[in-house]
């Protein structure tokens, strides 16, 4: 059946050219009914607003992320968030930890940074969290207020910014300030940033460096069980990570082991509660929980738009070609609910037998969190709804006007 073009789009089939603001509403809010209508017409388009060809099919998506052929790191130098050809100046201190990012980094450093910060993060280790995890969710449901809440600062919030603080062994009461100079730098991601985003997340980059300077200074006095005495005291084939290297890792682990996981689990409930009768329903066996974790991340992902460059000639489709340094954008999201990939992509339904999804990616990039994300929100999940089997939403949720990062402004829950 073919989808109806929504009245806030217009596209071309015959150039696939694609005029859609990303911050319409009607497209923010609830941006399945474009990417509905675009896998009957092109699912691979070129993307007006942004300037460049997206794919958006779950096959592709898939390949795209896996193909070397394509990478993160522009060829020019320049990592995604940076102007091009545009006085840099003011941006020295996050460009110097974008700089050292393993998620802006392609082999060998890459493959470097990530073997030494991937012991940390294999499921076994990840495993042993599961009690501290479930201790933290029921201590966050204890303090409740009774009449209801908003379950984003209550609950999806302090969850993993606790357990990654924890982690890396820096305070937890930093978790509020943490969060703040992570929210101001990822908006240099978004679409339509201004000189004002970028000198707010420069000083958000600074700041983060010198806070974690110190306790890299202090660990390697005395070091401790914690993520950041393992991060410095980890070799591979005699190399360690320098001061630098040390400082990005912690940043991009506290940043991406927050961010996805708080909005995934907004709009895992926001899900879950919109299927209607008894939520704990889902969660009556570890298989069960753990099956309604992959479709929520398949049925309502956080992380939408994943960006990479060319960096040889490349035919990419019929009529698609790219040069080196050529940006793409793959629409995870979209791949998430492609008709071909999925039988009722639209439908909610943990016990598909096609389940699978992209919104950890896929390849060398694949998300170094995935097993820690995927307990938090299993533990999370079951323990908020046996707790609180009654708990529905107190008003319509409304997503925030960030495309690339899709995540509810508020989550209003009473009991």
């Amino acid at each position: 059946m073919t989808e109806l073009m929504p009245s806030y789009l217009v596209f071309d089939p015959a150039s696939r050219r694609l005029r859609l603001d990303p911050h319409e509403a009607a497209f923010f809010q609830n941006p399945y009914e474009a990417y509905a209508f675009l896998h009957g017409a092109s699912s691979a388009f070129f993307w007006e607003d942004y300037g460049f060809w997206c794919f958006g099919g779950f096959d592709d998506v898939n390949r795209l992320l896996r193909d070397r052929r394509f990478g993160r790191q522009n060829p020019a130098g320049i990592p995604d968030s940076r102007g091009v050809g545009q006085d840099r100046s003011h941006l020295s201190a996050f460009d110097g930890i974008e700089a050292n990012s393993m998620l802006e980094l392609e082999p060998p450093v890459h493959t470097r940074l990530r073997t030494l910060v991937n012991r940390a993060f294999v499921s076994r280790q990840v495993e042993r969290l599961r009690p501290r995890v479930e201790a933290l969710a029921n201590e966050l449901i204890n303090r409740f207020e009774p009449d209801g809440v908003d379950l984003l600062p209550s609950f999806a919030s302090p969850l993993p910014i606790t357990i990654i603080a924890e982690m890396l062994g820096v305070p937890v009461a930093m978790g509020p300030q943490l969060l703040d100079w992570s929210h101001q730098m990822v908006a240099m991601y978004m679409h339509g940033r201004t000189r004002q985003t970028e000198d707010t997340a420069n000083r958000a980059a600074r700041d983060f460096s010198d806070f974690l300077r110190g306790y890299v200074a202090e660990r390697r006095k005395q070091p401790g069980d914690d993520l950041l005495s393992l991060l410095i005291a980890a070799q591979e084939d005699g190399q360690t990570l320098s001061e630098d290297e040390l400082v990005s890792s912690a940043i991009l682990l506290l940043n991406a082991g927050h961010e996805a996981t708080v909005h995934q689990t907004g709009n895992a409930v926001r899900s879950i509660l919109a299927q209607g009768g008894d939520p704990s329903r889902f969660f009556t066996s570890p298989e069960a929980t753990a099956a309604a974790v992959e479709e929520c991340l398949r049925f309502d992902a956080p992380l939408h738009m994943f960006l990479r460059y060319a960096y040889e000639e490349i035919e990419a489709g019929p009529g698609i070609v790219f040069k080196p340094g050529d940006k793409i954008a793959l629409l995870l999201g979209m791949a998430n609910r492609d008709p071909l990939a999925f039988t009722e992509p639209a439908a909610f339904r943990p016990e598909r037998g096609d389940q699978k999804n992209v919104s950890f990616g896929a390849g060398i990039h694949f998300c170094i969190g995935a097993p820690l994300a995927r307990l938090e929100l299993q533990v999370s999940l079951k323990t908020l709804f046996e707790r609180q089997p009654q708990l529905h939403l107190a008003e319509e949720p409304r997503f925030r006007d960030t495309f690339h990062f899709h995540g509810l402004e508020r989550l209003a829950v009473a009991f």
